[in-house]
């Protein structure tokens, strides 16, 4: 690389390529008259002693600036070992990419750390400690929400097997009436109607007939049985579980409370929802350059594919796997509020033009852009066209006569004979 071409931002650094097993360490020191980079390089396990060594390694060389490529989940250990004693950033392998057939560990390192001297590598965003323990919880507890989904499906599946139908009369297979109805008939006493009949709630829609009309001629295999009791005992488990989370994340995340509320201010979103999106974005938007950074990180921009003055396929990245389906979600529960009809508005108008899809990922981009200059500007959430969306001024109807629509026409080009032809046939019409 042409040192004459890039300003060393970072005299001295190291770059960091992390394996499985090992981390190869090199420190780049530049010449203060020539700029000419000079290397120590060293191989590390990746124990914990080994890398409390590389620690203890860097600051010997007095080095404080640190760049690591993201691999796996390889770097944590070493980012949060490094992390207290100097400075360090992640970036992403494709934008430390050597060139390949020249291509070792060694090499990599070197290269890591040459880019990192001239400050031309994206670091990603890592937000602080406590944000990432937010992060770690609420993702579980997502995964969680998987699990509890795929054992619902399996349950579900095993009541259609054994030909009991409740599904499709109560909105709720699994709410108390459902519930109760299923323990009943898992369990080894012989069916009754009258006993089942009084395990209905009397909130249901459905007539009691109906609900039993949907149990009746039922058949539970042996194998049907023991699968929905397991099921059954492992959704209780996954809830209490979610449940413990939930009061942990709560827990863990009293010091950011006013900037939950303050997003929890924005339709569709609850307090829950709300902590799940300051554990992905943290509660610093300084660390983005702008509302359009931030959505573009979140995936909810379109791509820019374009070549030879041909655009190719400008679909939304992948990133922000699980922001994006969050702030989706919130999308579609505040565009069917009445009470707050601002977002359902906006929703509507886009709709007709770009197709449902692209008009719930715009939503959830509004939000996110909302949520954005909330936290920037410590307030709640009040849109500048709030009043003219919700409620526009009533327009004044237009009479139409002679005089307005040749303004009109006038207005749009036409010229002064034919609006003299015009004038002269309504007044020959008039006489």
């Amino acid at each position: 690389m042409d040192t004459q071409q890039f300003e060393v931002i970072r005299p001295k650094c190291a770059g960091l390529d992390v394996h499985k097993k090992s981390v190869v360490a090199a420190v780049c020191t530049s010449d203060p008259v020539t700029l000419t980079a000079s290397y120590k390089t060293r191989v590390f396990n990746t124990t914990n002693s080994d890398i409390a060594a590389l620690r203890d390694w860097l600051l010997a060389q007095d080095c404080r600036d640190v760049c690591m490529e993201s691999t796996g989940k390889y770097w944590i250990p070493i980012f949060n070992i490094l992390e207290p004693h100097m400075h360090v950033i992640l970036t992403h392998p494709k934008y430390v990419k050597a060139i390949k057939g020249k291509k070792t560990d060694k090499r990599d390192a070197k290269w890591i750390a040459n880019l990192f001297r001239f400050d031309i590598v994206k670091a990603s965003f890592i937000p602080p400690a406590d944000i990432r323990a937010l992060r770690e919880l609420s993702r579980y507890r997502l995964k969680l929400s998987y699990m509890r989904t795929a054992e619902k499906n399996r349950y579900q599946n095993s009541m259609t097997i054994s030909r009991i139908r409740i599904d499709c009369v109560l909105t709720d297979p699994f709410g108390l009436s459902a519930s109760r109805i299923m323990d009943y008939l898992l369990s080894d006493e012989p069916f009754d109607e009258e006993t089942c009949r009084s395990l209905i709630d009397r909130r249901v829609k459905a007539s009691k007939d109906e609900v039993m009309d949907a149990v009746h001629g039922y058949h539970i295999l042996e194998e049907q049985k023991f699968k929905m009791t397991h099921a059954k005992a492992h959704m209780d488990f996954i809830n209490k579980s979610i449940d413990g989370i939930e009061a942990e994340l709560f827990l863990r995340s009293r010091q950011y409370d006013t900037q939950i509320k303050q997003i929890a201010t924005v339709t569709g979103i609850t307090e829950l929802s709300a902590l799940f999106i300051l554990s992905e974005i943290g509660a610093d938007m300084s660390v983005f350059e702008s509302d359009r950074h931030l959505c573009s990180w979140a995936g909810l921009t379109p791509a820019n594919n374009e070549s030879a003055n041909k655009k190719k396929s400008t679909r939304c990245s992948k990133a922000g796997q699980y922001l994006k389906p969050l702030l989706i979600q919130c999308a579609l529960a505040a565009v069917k509020s009445r009470k707050e009809p601002y977002f359902a508005i906006k929703y509507q108008r886009l709709a007709k033009r770009r197709g449902k899809k692209k008009a719930i990922i715009a939503i959830a981009r509004m939000m996110l852009t909302s949520i954005y200059h909330m936290l920037s500007d410590n307030e709640d959430f009040h849109p500048d066209d709030y009043e003219a969306t919700v409620n526009p001024p009533k327009q004044k109807p237009v009479i139409l006569t002679l005089d307005n629509t040749l303004q009109f026409l006038r207005e749009q080009g036409a010229d002064p004979e034919t609006l003299k032809l015009i004038q002269q046939q309504c007044a020959a019409q008039d006489g």
